[in-house]
């Protein structure tokens, strides 16, 4: 077991190492196999460099032989280049002794239809000057080429006029009145575009100006721009003047067709907004103011009913007299209805004139060289400002003839016209920015003077109410409401619409000592509300003294009446007449700014006038007392002396009641609420005191002829009181 055991691994190492060294036998194939290809490969490598040595020699050979063909070459094109460029400068040098023929047809023919073409040959006119002019000074051919570039530019300036002149064209009045509508009811309303120019057209004329202002060294286009445009400017306005002249009578308020196709109808929309007044509402009001003396309150005598108070709207109470008029005596046609259309015609042309001139400013800009556009807009915008501040300057000084014949209704004229000035002045201040200050002054100056001659008015207004004459003529006989008074607050009534604008013309000229208030707030504050306030508290004052006045005139005028009851009836109608415009209009409410008590006080006047009134009736009252009146025993014979005190009392009554209702019967009180009032309190006293006397002497026989003397029956002197104040009864 021992030894067959230690056989074993001996047997392993042989096989081992029989193994190792067949691996070895192999590595060393391997090893002889490497050696073989490395000197293959040593070979190779000296073949390769052997070649390649070759390969350089040859080629440092052949690049020897071809550098100097190359720079020869070289040399040749470069000489050739040279030849080109040198005949490439004669042909361009020459090109410009040839430019004054080739540019001779184009030139003449002008740049209308090819103003790009045009141009190009102006350019190559203007370098051919500056070459001779820089190399060739002397030659004949710049003189040439300068005439030909002048010729050029004077085309080029004539096709700008032309251009302006044939495609500018006033804006029509419809498009106009389009772009200064305002439509409350649309809330994203499209601006008006106003498009003076075709498209092509200014673009074509931004061309030349362009190439004017860089090359023309020329600025005459610049005025031959704004005279054509200033033009046009002034034919829109008078356009649209013409419009007004046409339309305005026959359809009273212009609304543009443009507009109503862009409004939908129904019954509650608003009319778009205009700078408009009423046409006819002034006017016809003024018409009043000098006619109401030739007629009553409502063309009869003691049986009106205060028809001007009825409509609480001022505007519809106007147009009911004014038609009333035009029944009696025709329309006011003709003068009045032209003077109203001008009105109405300037206060839109304030407007157009504000959205034209910004339109203008708009397409200035795109021609007009920056440092230009000022001065050319103040030139461009001359003509027409100039005629509308001289329109205004004529309706001033119509203003100041009206108010030195003492027609003051012509200030009424003024006052839709100012206002609307007000309203535009800072759309005129931004409109007119930069301008000189000469142009921005005018607009300022115009409302001063509006301000100054409205102001003027209203004061001698005040003053011929306090002046007016005491003429018996020129009395009413029945005592009704005096021209005086119908005048007056109707002219008030008319402030109403422009109670801003009164105060404020007010303020302009008179501080607050003339009617005791205090110092211009312009001086305290600056806010907007407290000027308001001011102005309000202004003319509430010089309503104040309009009135003021007129009671002094009244209680003058009531003098002239012999008859002291017919006075107390002519103070009752006209203070009860004034008392009710107030209360029918905003009047009351200005009033009340500085004299909260003015109603109560009318109230009192009337109830003093209707007392006195009733005095009247004291005489015929005291027939009916027991004065002197007999103490009758019963069953006693009345003397004759006492029969006859009671016929005198009799006799007295019927006597002077019949004399009363005669001469009464002829008055007038208008208000049938105040003559049914003054009637039924006259019947209670006369009848009470009537049928206490009557029944006194139901017992006493104091004549044969009872008849004679009761001649009538209370109900009886009821019915003719009741007939008092009415002329057709």
């Amino acid at each position: 077991m021992g030894i067959a055991s230690r056989m074993i691994p001996t047997e392993d190492a042989s096989a081992r190492k029989r193994e190792i060294e067949e691996k070895l036998n192999q590595e060393q194939e391997t090893l002889s196999f490497i050696r073989e290809n490395l000197e293959k490969s040593d070979q190779l490598t000296k073949g390769m460099v052997s070649i390649l040595s070759s390969f350089e020699s040859r080629l440092m050979q052949l690049e020897n032989s071809i550098i100097p063909v190359h720079k020869q070459t070289e040399n040749l094109q470069r000489l050739q280049e040279n030849v080109d460029k040198t005949l490439s400068c004669l042909d361009h040098v020459i090109s410009y002794y040839h430019v004054a023929k080739d540019t001779d047809r184009i030139i003449r023919e002008g740049p209308s239809g090819r103003l790009d073409e045009y141009l190009a040959c102006i350019a190559r006119i203007q370098k051919a000057v500056e070459y001779f002019q820089d190399n060739n000074p002397d030659s004949p051919e710049l003189n040439t080429v300068k005439a030909r570039f002048e010729k050029g530019k004077e085309l080029l300036e004539a096709e700008f006029r032309s251009l302006l002149t044939r495609y500018s064209k006033p804006v029509p009045p419809i498009l106009i009145l389009d772009a200064i509508t305002v439509d409350e009811d649309i809330e994203l309303q499209e601006e008006v575009v106003l498009e003076h120019l075709p498209e092509a057209v200014l673009q074509d004329i931004i061309c030349i100006s362009g190439w004017l202002v860089e090359y023309g060294r020329n600025q005459d286009f610049m005025n031959v721009y704004f005279q054509i445009r200033s033009s046009q400017l002034d034919r829109s306005i008078k356009g649209l003047k013409e419009h007004f002249r046409k339309n305005s009578a026959s359809s009273g308020v212009l609304y543009s067709p443009a507009v109503q196709t862009k409004r939908k109808d129904t019954p509650t929309k608003k009319a778009p907004k205009r700078p408009v007044y009423i046409p006819g509402t002034i006017r016809k009001a003024q018409n009043l103011l000098k006619q109401y003396s030739q007629h009553g309150l409502d063309g009869k005598k003691g049986g009106s009913n205060l028809t001007p108070l009825e409509g609480y709207d001022n505007d519809l109470r106007v147009k009911l007299h004014s038609d009333a008029l035009n029944e009696k005596h025709g329309a006011a046609t003709g003068k009045d209805d032209v003077l109203d259309i001008e009105i109405d015609s300037y206060i839109h042309c304030i407007s157009a004139f504000v959205k034209l001139a910004q339109s203008e400013y708009a397409l200035l800009t795109e021609i007009i060289p920056e440092h230009h556009q000022k001065k050319t807009f103040d030139s461009l915008i001359q003509e027409a400002l100039d005629n509308l501040m001289l329109e205004g300057d004529n309706i001033v000084s119509a203003a100041r003839r009206a108010i030195m014949r003492h027609d003051y209704s012509a200030v009424l004229t003024i006052f839709p016209i100012l206002r609307h000035l007000k309203m535009n002045k800072s759309d005129f201040d931004s409109t007119l920015q930069g301008t000189a200050a000469s142009t921005k002054n005018k607009l300022p100056t115009l409302i001063t003077s509006m301000e100054t001659i409205g102001a003027k008015a209203l004061e001698e207004f005040a003053d011929s109410i306090k002046n007016d004459p005491d003429k018996e003529y020129n009395m009413p006989k029945d005592g009704t409401v005096h021209e005086l008074t119908s005048n007056a607050i109707l002219f008030l009534q008319q402030l109403l619409d422009f109670h801003e604008t009164a105060g404020a013309m007010l303020a302009s000229q008179v501080l607050g000592d003339t009617y005791n208030i205090p110092l211009d707030p312009r001086e305290t504050s600056s806010t907007s509300s407290s000027t308001s306030d001011f102005n309000k508290r202004l003319l509430s004052s010089y309503i104040c003294k309009v009135l003021g006045n007129l009671q002094l005139n009244l209680l003058s005028k009531s003098k002239v009446y012999e008859d002291s009851a017919l006075s107390a009836i002519f103070l009752h109608n006209n203070y009860n007449y004034i008392l009710k415009s107030l209360e029918k209009s905003e009047l009351i409410q200005l009033v009340t700014v500085t004299q909260r008590k003015a109603e109560s006080s009318y109230r009192e006047l009337i109830k003093q006038q209707i007392d006195m009134y009733q005095r009247s009736w004291l005489k015929v009252l005291e027939h009916l007392t027991d004065r002197n009146m007999p103490v009758f025993q019963p069953g006693a014979k009345l003397k004759d002396k006492e029969r006859q005190v009671i016929k005198d009392k009799f006799k007295g009554f019927n006597d002077g009641l019949e004399e009363l209702c005669k001469i009464q019967k002829g008055w007038a009180i208008p208000d049938k609420e105040q003559r049914d009032s003054i009637r039924q309190s006259q019947k209670k006293i006369v009848s009470d005191a009537y049928r206490a006397f009557l029944q006194r002497c139901a017992n006493i026989s104091f004549t044969k002829n009872p008849e004679k003397y009761h001649k009538y029956r209370p109900e009886e002197v009821e019915e003719m009181i009741e007939k008092l104040f009415d002329t057709s009864a």
